[in-house]
């Protein structure tokens, strides 16, 4: 049962009693005193009984000198009436006292104003006064309404008129903006770190008698505002000052928070029954009017005539990025009570997470009193000081959720710091919540990239990976688009997206070269493979009037990573294009920030170096690396995203009357990588048949988390989401399972999982080429072969300049498009990295490994290529030495061993491969041996070009066509691999330009047909080419397969010149095996063109 607060603080219960020796005793209790407390208690009633008798002493002495009774009676009474002046005296000067003391809660309760409410000069000693203000406010208060009446109805009624077709007969029918004018209760200057800004704070309070009234006259509809209070600061920004008049070039106002904003709204029930309007209500109105006056909104004023860079003004650069790692909360209060209240429960606690506008919600922990989170946000800071972290913790409940606590902390403190990381009390309930705060500068600097993807890559971020970078994009104007039907000027507007984030401008009306000089910011992931998407569309969507594509990788090569020019529009007029300044930062953390491991040898060994004759023995160089025992224990995990079944629609056309369906994609993340599948565009039932790959470790307590989009142009519907423990599969090595989506009414997922353990042999990698090349998806890129484990230990030797000292140095380790840079080590010559990375191997005997020493200030230091086909003849397909720069100075001590990534559950069995189509199993039958048998050279040559091929297979005197026919049983699909050409006949002085055309008979219909890309002046073509028909098994084994291969015959002609040909009977081919074949081209009388 419940003790009530007043219970509860009543005192200690009889067990929580001190020891009764401690105590007083009760004269009253009938127990007889023991020890010094009965001796302090007969001294009390022996003074009590002294003072009754000396009462007594007067009544004797006027008795033994003879006195009448009447002296005794006067003498009472004067004593009477002394104390009770007296007492009138005490009873003044105590309530003198108490009304001394109360007079400022008195005071402010006659006022009826608040602690909170006093203005802000009288509690902060660094905000003035400014009465002086508050006399040109109220003298300029009528003119300004004057100007507000005509900016309503010249600029905001036409606005309004063209935005909405219901509201094409509104008007402003009165503006009055009162008699009471807005008030500045205080101004603060702040100091500013440029020179040519001024900034001020000011405490804005508006409680005035305005009176708008609106009406539509098509629908008799009439509404308006007839008072409003506002109170919030304002922040000024005086910016750029000049040296000529008016000094200031421009004006910049907006609220850091949001204001505290109250309207009386009157007919606001009609205004809202307008078709179009009927899905907001009073408080969306009133949220949207603030948040239009708060950051990163802003209302600039430019005082002087071309004024340079407004868009700039209008939309700075962020100061910074603040990455928020909500973790966990502990103490928190029980709110959920059971009973009617006698049995408590626990919270079901959720966090809310603000600055300025930008704002998240966490997911809800049941019944839990210290959640655990694990949530990762970034919100974009745009001054400092001013804006405020704030979070706020609930409990969710299914009515209205109870308030848990909340916490602020200034943005300045967090720059200041660089990263934060405590534990922070709740004001307003108990309990703590665990913050870690991370500023993130914005570089100009390309060079910096490398490192953040590194940094990025160790961090397991959700619900959305680490960004690392930010792209600000000024939309400025656009020039000559095209009209729309019947030569009717366009509404323009402007939809950006990058990646699955889509951003819309406001639209200009009536207008084909716009502006809208508004600006828009996208974080990025890696925008070395990210797009700008822009689409230019009519205000209805529906008519496209240009489209521009742009990777992001060219403001990578961009000085100071910035493009401000005109861009040309595709898909429109011959001269529309768009003006746009685009701007690029790297998300930085200083890594003064970041604690690093401390590697032994990682000091400057230069100055510990023995000098020439010294006495101290020199310590012998190892001969190999000392990798810790983790080192090559990875894994890859290979993700087959296959179909789903019994997604919810999310797509409504018409206001909601007509359901449709979903564009849903899957969006993976692991490992700290995420993976975004192709999106199927109006199914319920997708298969999307799509293969991911990525390298996991041991590590206990990872999980693939799965989630499920319906793709929309402004936010993607939520489909569903499931997460799978790592652990499961890394100890089982497969999973095929149907999941069951999570927070959704119905879904699920077909997904196969398979986990690849590197093995150090390269006997089967041609198996492996040959089965990866089968399972290949067209949607997936090309499937790892292998995985290459590097451990760089250190180098020695390093090149110096003389005079110099020695540079602080790096290293670059890259394969392909993936890269890994080191730590930096502080000069040295000889630094120590200790430092490992893992890269994914699609061909072996073509990549290489490049490996470059840097300096920072000194530029490449030396560098290292590894081809992989050296990995592939070396024991147990490793390497552990000292490697020689290519300069010539300087070594490097390394560790590269290659495992190959066999999969057992492919479903695809793959054979030796014979060298022509008359000794198909020859080679397999004569020996009885099982292909992975086979010499791992002979194996890696089979993968080479021409040059590097077996002499003794016999080449017919057209040449040979290399291919793999095979019958895909899952995908219902026939599958056809051109691999490559050999000893091709050449007709005249000039190599061919060769190109394989493939045609299934007996229909020789443009359906069938399909054509490699064409190889220029070459007898021996490497194409690794795939194709497929999407016919059933039995159509298939009624097939023949028309392989020939061609060449252009001149530069102005269509002729093509067929070199040989070769037709298969698809019912004489075992389609389930899928091998690799060679076929002896054969000549063909008909050698018309293609």
């Amino acid at each position: 049962m419940e003790r009530s607060p007043e219970e509860e603080g009543a005192g200690p219960g009889p067990a929580e009693q001190p020891p009764a020796a401690d105590t007083t005793g009760d004269p009253g209790s009938g127990v007889p005193p023991a020890g010094p407390g009965a001796a302090s208690e007969a001294l009390a009633v022996l003074t009590s009984f002294g003072r009754r008798l000396l009462v007594l002493v007067p009544v004797y002495l006027a008795g033994a000198a003879g006195l009448s009774v009447g002296f005794v009676l006067f003498g009472l009474a004067l004593y009477l009436g002394w104390r009770r002046v007296r007492d009138g005296k005490e009873r003044s000067l105590r309530a003198a006292r108490l009304l001394l003391d109360d007079e400022e809660r008195i005071t402010a309760r006659t006022l009826y104003m608040s602690e909170r409410e006093l203005p802000a000069w009288v509690s902060f000693p660094d905000v003035e006064k400014a009465e002086w203000l508050n006399k040109i406010v109220a003298q300029v208060w009528p003119f300004l309404g004057q100007y507000m009446e005509k900016l309503l109805a010249e600029t905001v009624a036409p606005a309004v008129r063209g935005a909405n077709p219901h509201l094409q007969t509104f008007t402003f029918t009165r503006v009055e903006l009162g008699e009471k004018p807005v008030r500045i209760i205080g101004v603060k200057v702040h100091p500013s770190q440029r020179k040519d800004q001024i900034l001020l704070d000011l405490n804005v309070s508006y409680v005035g008698d305005v009176q708008i009234d609106v009406e539509v006259k098509k629908y008799f509809c009439k509404a308006g505002v007839k008072g409003m209070q506002l109170h919030g600061v304002l922040r000024v920004i005086l910016e750029p000052l000049t040296g000529d008049l008016p000094i200031v070039g421009a004006v910049s106002m907006f609220f850091i928070k949001r204001p505290t904003l109250d309207i009386n709204w009157t007919g606001m029930t009609n205004l809202l029954d307008i078709p179009g309007l009927s899905s907001l209500s009073d408080t969306m109105i009133m949220d949207s009017i603030a948040a239009f006056l708060v950051l990163p909104n802003r209302l600039l004023v430019p005082l002087v005539p071309d004024l340079q860079d407004v868009a700039q003004l209008r939309s700075p650069l962020p100061r910074g990025i603040i990455r928020i790692h909500l973790l966990a909360a502990r103490g928190l209060s029980s709110k959920d009570k059971y009973v009617k209240g006698l049995i408590e429960g626990k919270s079901d606690p959720y966090a809310l997470v603000r600055v300025g506008t930008q704002a998240f919600c966490s997911r809800v922990i049941d019944e839990e009193l210290n959640p655990y989170w694990g949530e990762t946000y970034e919100v974009i800071v745009h001054e400092v000081p001013g804006q405020e972290i704030e979070v706020e913790v609930f409990d969710k409940d299914p009515d209205k959720d109870d308030f848990l606590g909340r916490m602020k902390l200034d943005v300045g403190k967090v720059l200041q710091a660089g990263v934060l990381d405590d534990w922070y009390p709740l004001q307003g309930g108990q309990g703590q919540v665990h913050l870690r705060l991370e500023w993130l500068s914005l570089l100009p600097d390309a060079e910096r990239l490398d490192q953040v993807l590194q940094w990025n890559r160790g961090i397991t971020s959700r619900p959305e990976p680490p960004s690392a970078a930010i792209l600000v994009v000024y939309l400025d104007r656009a020039q000559d688009l095209p009209l729309k039907k019947g030569n009717k000027e366009p509404n323009p507007m402007v939809q950006l997206s990058v990646q699955d984030v889509t951003q819309e401008s406001k639209a200009t009306y009536g207008t084909n070269c716009p502006v809208w000089e508004e600006a828009f910011r996208f974080f990025l992931q890696d925008p070395r493979s990210q797009e700008l998407d822009i689409q230019v569309k009519d205000d209805s969507r529906a008519l496209t009037l240009g489209a521009l594509t742009l990777p992001l990788a060219r403001l990578l090569t961009a000085s100071e990573l910035t493009l401000d020019q005109w861009f040309q529009l595709s898909g429109s007029g011959p001269n529309s294009r768009l003006y746009m300044k685009l701007v690029m930062r790297i998300l930085y953390l200083d890594s003064s920030e970041i604690s690093f491991p401390t590697a032994p040898g990682a000091q400057d060994l230069d100055s510990d170096s023995p000098q020439t004759g010294s006495s101290v023995d020199v310590p012998p160089r190892p001969c190999h690396t000392t990798p810790s025992s983790h080192f090559g224990t990875e894994s890859v995990l290979r993700i087959h995203v296959l179909e789903a079944q019994d997604l919810i629609a999310k797509d409504r056309f018409l206001g909601g009357l007509v359901k449709g369906k979903s564009d849903p994609y899957v969006k993976l993340q692991v490992a700290g990588r995420s993976f975004r599948s192709h999106v199927v565009r109006e199914d319920l039932n997708p298969r999307w048949n799509e293969v991911f790959e990525v390298i996991v470790t041991s590590i206990p307590g990872q999980e693939l988390e799965i989630e499920v989009f319906d793709k929309d142009l402004d936010k993607d519907d939520f489909l569903g989401r499931y997460k799978v423990s790592l652990t499961t599969v890394l100890n089982s090595g497969f999973l095929d399972e149907w999941l069951t989506l999570e927070d959704v009414p119905s879904g699920r997922l077909h997904l196969r999982l398979e986990r690849l353990t590197p093995r150090p042999t390269a006997a089967e990698l041609e198996e492996v080429l040959q089965v990866n090349s089968l399972i290949q998806t067209q949607k997936s890129s090309e499937l790892a072969a292998a995985l290459l484990s590097v451990y760089l230990e250190r180098a020695e030797d390093l090149p110096l300049r003389k005079g110099t000292k020695p540079p602080s140095t790096y290293a670059t380790l890259t394969v392909g498009e993936a890269s890994h840079k080191t730590k930096t080590v502080p000069q040295t010559s000889a630094p120590s990295w200790e430092d490992s990375a893992s890269f994914l191997i699609r061909k072996p005997h073509a990549e290489s490994l490049e490996l470059q020493v840097r300096g920072e200030g000194a530029g490449t230091l030396g560098s290292l290529s590894l081809p992989l086909s050296e990995l592939l003849q070396a024991d147990r397909l490793c390497l552990d030495k000292w490697f020689a720069l290519s300069n010539g100075q300087g070594q490097v001590l390394m560790r590269a061993q290659l495992g190959i990534l066999v999969s057992q559950h492919s479903g695809v069995e793959a054979h030796s491969h014979s060298y022509s189509s008359s000794s198909v199993n020859e080679g397999a039958g004569a020996s009885g041996a099982p292909s992975h048998n086979t010499s791992p050279v002979l194996e890696v040559r089979h993968r080479l070009p021409h040059g590097d091929s077996p002499s003794e297979a016999p080449v017919g005197p057209l040449g040979q066509v290399k291919l793999t026919v095979w019958y895909h049983s899952d995908e219902q699909k026939l599958v056809s691999i051109v691999h490559s050409c050999r000893a091709l006949r050449q007709n005249g002085r000039d190599l061919p330009d060769p190109y394989v055309s493939l045609l299934l008979l007996p229909d020789k219909n443009r359906g069938t047909k399909r054509k490699t890309a064409q190889k220029k002046r070459t007898l021996n073509p490497e194409f690794n080419e795939r194709f497929e028909w999407e016919l059933p098994l039995d159509g298939s084994l009624r097939r023949k397969l028309d392989v020939s291969v061609k060449s252009n015959s001149s530069f102005m002609s269509r002729e093509r010149e067929l070199l040989g040909k070769v037709q298969l009977d698809l019912a004489e081919i075992d389609l389930s095996q899928g091998a690799a074949q060679w076929y002896d081209l054969m000549d063909d009388k008909d050698k018309g063109g293609s």
